[in-house]
């Protein structure tokens, strides 16, 4: 029961796409619940390499934790500095400096590589 094959066209990833959908209930240890692991694992893959997602710049990282998390302005003045700094840093006025990416890295838990991405830049595809 266990051959899998690679994903290599849009019908393969239709193929497991469907086989996963069967599998949903499958109970994690069963050779169902290793057989969907292994699907999933193989559709990511897939769909990384098929779609990559574009990171976002720091500005985006910044007010997507803000509106996740439900903080105001006010709440990243420990991190970034005085509220007029903080900002100007969201109307991307003022870059952000090393120890306002080290502060909101480790508080906030962005992704460092969000706060070093330049604001607006777009990475080519």
């Amino acid at each position: 029961m266990m051959r899998i094959k690679p994903i290599r066209t849009k019908a393969d990833h239709r193929a497991a796409l469907k086989e996963i959908e069967a599998l949903m209930s499958a109970r994690p240890g069963t050779p169902e619940g290793e057989r969907l692991d292994v699907l999933v694992t193989l559709v990511e893959a897939w769909e990384r390499k098929r779609f990559p997602m574009d990171l976002p710049d720091a500005v985006e990282a910044i007010k997507f934790r803000m509106e996740q998390s439900g903080l105001a302005p006010k709440d990243l003045v420990p991190m970034i500095g005085q509220i007029n700094r903080v900002y100007e840093i969201l109307a991307r006025k003022r870059p952000l400096t090393l120890d306002m990416i080290r502060r909101l890295h480790r508080h906030l838990g962005i992704p460092a590589e969000s706060l070093i991405k330049p604001s607006g830049e777009r990475r080519a595809a």
